[in-house]
């Protein structure tokens, strides 16, 4: 992996001093992005899944300490594996991240450790770019995993790969799967859907790239993914979560959502 390099300080928005200083309303859109959808949404319409997980403000702080490195707590990337012999020991707890190629997968890992801006994540404009599953490795709470595309360019070993990690790596507390926020769900998506059920994953859907989407795009998106997640699936948390890596929409959500299931959490406020 690079040195870390020295000076570099967190982007705007990606800490919540930063955003509380917003006005009102921009602030609750940034934080809890399916609240600004909410607007648009037809009198009548049940909204109950948009706020399943609502944490308070003091669970949010809480939550961004654990993505603040320290000496008494680093973060940094652990290792790589191309098959399960070489990952580390599952001696924390663990989630991880897939979807398709070019998906957004790792600008969002970086964007979840913006605080932190000695760890490097890299991220490619090439499709398919990590071939291998990554590891980071928070202190002495839990570890993300940043898992290879799939679809388009993906590696030829790439279900071999993800089944066994899933189905062995007894330490993983959340999947996340992403789906990009502009185009919806995929046929490769829906692949993936099944694999996670088969093999009773407990799983969330992240939607990426919202700043992309129109609003009209955007809630289509999300009333269609979330029928979806009531009728055709078991483990899938009912609650959407949506991200911006580009303006850290929903990434403070997202941070405290990751806390709360590996435990690091356990009590989580209504806002």
């Amino acid at each position: 992996m690079p040195l870390p390099r020295a000076g570099r300080s967190p982007p705007a928005l990606a800490a919540l001093s930063q955003v509380l200083r917003l006005e009102r309303s921009r602030r609750a859109g940034l934080v809890f992005p399916l609240r600004k959808l909410e607007r648009s949404l037809a009198p009548g319409v049940d909204t109950g899944r948009f706020r399943l997980f609502q944490p308070g403000l003091a669970a949010l702080q809480r939550a961004e300490a654990f993505f603040r490195s320290g000496r008494q707590h680093p973060i940094a990337y652990v290792s790589s594996a191309v098959r399960m012999a070489h990952a580390p020991p599952p001696a924390l707890p663990e989630v991880c991240f897939i979807g398709r190629s070019n998906v957004g997968k790792s600008s969002l890992i970086r964007a979840l450790f913006s605080l932190s801006p000695e760890v490097e994540v890299r991220v490619s404009k090439t499709p398919g770019h990590t071939k291998k599953i990554n590891f980071f490795k928070v202190g002495k709470y839990f570890t993300v995993v940043d898992m290879p595309g799939y679809g388009y360019r993906a590696p030829q070993d790439f279900v071999e790969m993800v089944e066994a990690y899933l189905q062995e790596r007894h330490n993983l507390k959340r999947t996340f799967l992403l789906v990009d926020g502009v185009v919806g769900l995929q046929r490769t998506d829906h692949t993936a859907v099944e694999m996670l059920e088969e093999f009773g994953i407990p799983y969330v859907m992240v939607l990426t790239k919202i700043d992309r989407a129109s609003r009209g795009l955007l809630l289509k998106n999300v009333l269609e993914i979330q029928d979806f997640i009531k009728e055709k699936t078991q483990g899938c948390f009912p609650q959407l979560f949506l991200v911006s890596s580009v303006e850290y929409s929903g990434i403070h959500l997202l941070r405290c959502f990751v806390a709360h299931v590996t435990g690091n959490l356990p009590t989580v406020e209504a806002s």
